[in-house]
């Protein structure tokens, strides 16, 4: 019989890879090479968190919960983002329990996009958004941000609505930059979409992870909540990663159909990983606070050290990114990344995996030990001397 591959979906098969798992799938089993790809907190999970797992198992927690989470960790999120950020959410009708922020963007992009529904996106950006995007038959919308030192505004996004805008995206801390919005930035976007039929996926999964000042939520502002979805999680701030919970918050009419999509894609979050979450949001946040403090040391040194070696950075004001341009080598970024892994057996991401308009940059993760970090800078900072020799 004929194959039938001509007839998979051709949406699915337009969609690539994105540039950071092809860069870690390579190197991926070598043991040799400092890993500084991906955002992969490099904390253990706590101990506690661990222990309220293996107690949910011995207990026999491995039935199905409500689609939208156990109803005592809803009310746990309820009180944890009210209390860290002001936002008020009810568990009843309010919250979903994700598969990660992951699936949380997955589903709102579904709930609020139609095909030809255009959608902001400030870049260079995570290139999670846009297959999301393009599989509802939405049309990214990508705006510069490199003049303004990758921080999108109130004007350029004023420039980009058209009578097809559906939706503004505002990740922030953002992914790859680390740079995020303060209130007064935050207030001036609020100011121009108010009164427009426009959603704001407001992305905040790095929002623990702010370290300089508190992190401002568009959705604290009288009129955002109604138009808002917040996109939230663990992995990040909890070392939980694996344990795939993330959550969404947004009006109940909103949430209503947005569960309706978790539903029947995946049921409900992990049970166990629900009862470790219930365990995250009630009784870490030293935990959370001692490993911002570390990210933070990593912070100064990754920065102080790219600036020594010549390669312009923006210095992150959250996340675990540092995002450096190495156009003053000559060398396209992929080009470059290649060659660093084979000439130092250090990996880093290229720029244009975030965008067209990350070229010319290079994106590391400081998520790994001050160890590795400092290996890994000495090797970058040989391979650039090299290059500026040549």
């Amino acid at each position: 019989m004929k194959p039938l591959y001509h007839l998979l979906n051709s949406q699915v098969k337009d969609l690539q890879i994105s540039g950071i798992r092809k860069i870690s799938n390579r190197i991926m089993n070598d043991p040799t090479i400092i890993n500084l790809t991906l955002g992969q907190p490099d904390f253990p999970t706590p101990d506690k968190i661990k222990r309220a797992a293996q107690q949910a198992i011995v207990d026999n927690k491995s039935s199905y919960t409500h689609n939208a989470g156990m109803l005592p960790l809803r009310e746990a999120i309820s009180a944890y983002i009210d209390k860290l950020y002001g936002l008020s959410y009810r568990a009843e009708d309010e919250i979903i329990v994700t598969n990660g922020a992951s699936e949380a963007l997955a589903i709102t992009f579904q709930a609020i996009l139609e095909p030809g529904a255009e959608v902001i996106l400030p870049a260079p950006i995570y290139p999670g958004y846009e297959p999301l995007i393009r599989l509802c038959g939405g049309v990214p919308v990508l705006i510069d941000t490199r003049a303004t030192g990758f921080k999108v505004n109130a004007a350029m996004i004023a420039a980009a609505i058209t009578e097809k805008t559906r939706c503004v995206v505002l990740p922030y801390p953002s992914n790859p930059i680390g740079c995020t919005l303060n209130e007064k930035e935050v207030r001036e976007i609020a100011d121009l979409l108010l009164d427009k039929e426009i959603f704001i996926v407001s992305d905040e999964i790095y929002s623990r992870l702010t370290f300089d000042g508190d992190h401002f939520s568009i959705a604290t502002i009288p009129g955002m909540k109604e138009k808002s979805i917040v996109i939230n999680g663990l992995s990040k701030s909890h070392a939980m990663t694996g344990w795939r919970i993330g959550f969404t918050l947004a009006p109940a009419p909103i949430t209503a159909e947005m569960i309706k999509l978790h539903l029947y894609q995946t049921v409900c979050a992990s049970t166990i990983s629900q009862y470790a979450a219930l365990e995250a949001v009630t009784s870490c946040m030293d935990d959370e606070e001692a490993m911002k403090a570390e990210y933070r040391k990593r912070r100064d040194y990754v920065y102080a050290r790219l600036s020594a070696m010549g390669l312009a950075c923006t210095k992150p004001e959250g996340a675990f990114y540092a995002f450096a341009s190495i156009e003053h080598l000559g060398m396209p970024a992929s080009d470059f990344v290649m060659n660093l892994i084979d000439d130092e057996k250090v990996a880093v991401v290229p720029g244009e995996a975030f965008s067209q308009f990350g070229q010319g940059y290079i994106r590391l993760s400081y998520a790994a030990s001050m160890e590795k970090l400092e290996e890994g800078l000495n090797r970058l900072e040989r391979f650039v001397q090299k290059c500026q020799r040549s």
